[in-house]
């Protein structure tokens, strides 16, 4: 059946290279910083998108659909300390947590970077809207907190690697083919990649109009 439309697809490894590159130019600073702004914008953009289509998309991209309350994910704790697979369909209730946890903390770390400044060249666009204690401030949160994405990512990784190797279910496939050949069910709803596009473009533009204020 199918699980992650288009969309999703699209928005997840677009967001896995934007996060990369944008944490690799950081490191490099320099030059590379100009490049670090641009990825970091393309970042909220995605972002943007994702809080859209999480109320708008298709019935596993809904928000609504995956995120649940502390009995279902104390449920999901205690299976998966056993070997037998979960077979949920879209997030589990604990991966639900990892999917918030990211965007929040992606969404505080392309905030702040609006702010930042790195006492040399290099200001966000809306520096000059804070004063230079804020914009400190601001850019202090912004350098810790890719310590905290980091650890995030590792766990969603190995998270990933724990279902592949000791419950036997591969998340990987769903998230580039879209299918779960293990599930059978019937098909839900699929928002147009059209609608997808258009929500997108709508991003595209509020995200520039805020740079540029």
């Amino acid at each position: 059946m199918l699980i992650w439309e288009l969309p999703i697809r699209v928005f997840h490894w677009a967001l896995v290279a934007l996060v990369a590159t944008s944490w690799i130019t950081g490191e490099l600073g320099g030059v590379a910083l100009q490049y670090h702004f641009w990825s970091g914008y393309a970042v909220l953009t995605l972002l943007l998108f994702r809080l859209v289509w999480g109320v708008l998309g298709s019935e596993h991209a809904r928000f609504t659909s995956f995120v649940r309350g502390p009995r279902a994910v104390f449920a999901t704790v205690r299976s998966l300390a056993t070997r037998a697979p979960l077979n949920a369909v879209g997030h589990n209730p604990v991966g639900a947590l990892m999917v918030l946890a990211l965007l929040a903390g992606l969404l505080l770390q392309t905030g702040t970077g609006l702010f930042a400044n790195d006492d040399l060249f290099n200001e966000g666009p809306l520096y000059q809207h804070v004063s230079k204690a804020m914009s400190d401030r601001l850019t202090a949160i912004h350098q810790f907190n890719v310590g905290v994405l980091l650890t995030l990512i590792t766990l969603h990784i190995a998270a990933i690697a724990y279902h592949w190797w000791v419950k036997g279910e591969n998340l990987l496939r769903p998230m580039l083919a879209g299918f779960h050949a293990d599930i059978h069910a019937l098909p839900t709803g699929n928002r147009s990649a059209w609608v997808a596009l258009g929500w997108w473009l709508l991003c595209v533009a509020a995200v520039a109009y805020g740079i540029n204020q």
